[in-house]
């Protein structure tokens, strides 16, 4: 399958380096260029790519307010933003919006388009533990959800709630499989159920949900 690219980033060296590389797998192809984040949003409208790559500080509409434009209504386009691991409340506020990965702009290529991929499928783009981490300490911010008990998760059954929970606490398919001891085939057909129950595009936000309704609190 071929997975379709926008590239969205005000700088055309960036551009230009992401469609190079890009070009040379088959798998990649880069359907559209934008340099703000309404250029995007448009894009996403007229071509339907599987993913948008990005950059957060663009001029006019930042990359934020576009990928909550993008993902706010039923589109199956995923976002993958392009940060630093010093900018927190940009990788918070995209994640808010609905982004479902970063990637760092100093990271090598090949792990960029690694990335794109990840974020195509619809896992989650960092290793479950990071994706826990970074999530529970987005929770745990000012402006998130309060606290809570647990609370029942309205059209789920409690297997699902289960494997919904484990997700929460950054468990790989595989995991989960061991600590429900069922097989990792049934752990992926429960995750996949709970992206169509929930309307979750990705882990990542299926572990923003497991914090949301108390299932997994943040660590003190």
């Amino acid at each position: 399958m071929t997975v379709r690219v926008v590239l969205a980033d005000d700088q055309p060296l960036v551009r230009s380096g992401l469609r190079v590389i890009m070009a040379d797998h088959p798998d990649l192809e880069v359907v559209g260029e934008a340099a703000t984040g309404a250029q995007a949003v448009q894009l996403v409208s007229d071509v339907s790519p599987d993913v948008v790559v990005m950059d957060i500080r663009m001029p006019g509409m930042d990359g934020i307010e576009a990928t909550r434009l993008i993902t706010v209504g039923r589109t199956a386009t995923r976002v993958l933003v392009l940060t630093t691991f010093d900018e927190d409340d940009h990788v918070y506020g995209a994640l808010r919006a609905g982004a479902s990965g970063f990637v760092v702009k100093d990271m090598a290529l090949d792990d960029i388009l690694a990335a794109v991929r990840v974020v195509a499928a619809g896992d989650a783009l960092i290793a479950p533990g990071v994706t826990r981490r970074l999530i529970a300490d987005f929770v745990g911010r000012p402006g998130a959800a309060p606290e809570r008990s647990p609370q029942p998760v309205e059209g789920i059954t409690e297997r699902e709630r289960e494997v919904l929970t484990l997700v929460g606490r950054g468990r790989s398919n595989t995991e989960i499989a061991e600590d429900l001891f069922i097989t990792v085939a049934t752990a992926k057909t429960h995750v996949s159920r709970l992206f169509g129950k929930l309307g979750a595009r990705d882990r990542v936000q299926l572990v923003i949900t497991a914090y949301e309704m108390g299932l997994v609190t943040p660590p003190r």
